[in-house]
């Protein structure tokens, strides 16, 4: 997974999380999912081909983030979103790749990433100024996690905090809570490849009878999501199975989970 145009922060200390933590009880998107079955989409990273096989459902979709970059139309799989939002037939998690993309919108100084920068060059095209209007703002909408029931939403990692607190403005200041959310659980340090290293340590932190879908880690080549289950009790689900990277685009069918 490509380093984002910000350093992540050192991760933050994990507090043991209370044995039956309260999941948000007034969630904004209550009424928007209630009594509805869900599509857990993982990373599309430009993919559209795969990304409008997964989005052929009358599930509502939640795509977990990195819809753009590497993969050879991230316009047209962020058009697809838009599509899908104005429907209300599904959202997207920001993730890392999205926030970068909504920083180089804003015309922040941002390292020439190859990727990042195929992405702008095309939003940019006068055959995609439909997406590029509106894509800052589909990007500061989207929320950096979710809590639904025992599911938690999220791109990068989980921490306890997130089953008590609503996520912040996603392109506003990363904080430790924000980072984690993004980037996972890093150590501070990076590796001879210029990644930052990461852990899975925030896994051993989902409560019982919590189930964590995210992004961001690749951890399967099979095409299936991989399953890794905590000290605690609870269990994450890793989708990136390397849509846009010559791998596969992963998607998970869940009933309704309010």
């Amino acid at each position: 997974m490509a380093r984002d145009a910000i350093s992540p922060p050192a991760a933050e200390r994990e507090e043991a999380a209370p044995p039956t933590p309260p999941a948000l009880p007034t969630h904004p998107l209550a009424g928007l999912l209630a009594g509805r079955p869900l599509r857990v989409v993982g990373d599309v990273h430009g993919d559209l081909h795969a990304f409008r096989h997964a989005a052929a459902t009358d599930r509502f979709v939640i795509q977990l983030g990195d819809l753009v970059d590497y993969g050879p139309d991230s316009a047209g799989a962020f058009r697809l979103m838009q599509r899908l939002i104005d429907e209300g037939r599904g959202l997207f998690i920001l993730g890392n790749h999205d926030r970068k993309l909504a920083r180089a919108l804003q015309g922040r100084k941002m390292r020439r990433d190859p990727p990042l920068m195929e992405t702008l060059a095309a939003f940019l095209r006068e055959e995609n100024s439909d997406v590029y209007q509106r894509a800052l703002d589909d990007l500061a909408r989207a929320p950096a996690w979710i809590v639904l029931g025992q599911s938690i939403f999220v791109h990068g990692g989980f921490h306890a905090r997130m089953l008590g607190e609503l996520p912040p403005p996603g392109l506003g200041t990363v904080t430790p809570l924000l980072s984690r959310a993004l980037f996972g659980e890093t150590t501070g340090r990076m590796q001879k490849d210029g990644y930052p290293e990461r852990r899975l340590n925030w896994v051993d932190h989902i409560p019982p009878g919590y189930t964590v879908y995210c992004g961001h880690d690749r951890r399967s080549t099979d095409g299936r999501p991989w399953v890794r289950h905590g000290r605690m009790g609870g269990r994450a689900i890793f989708t990136d199975t390397g849509a846009g990277k010559g791998g596969h685009l992963a998607w998970i069918d869940l009933p309704p989970v309010l």
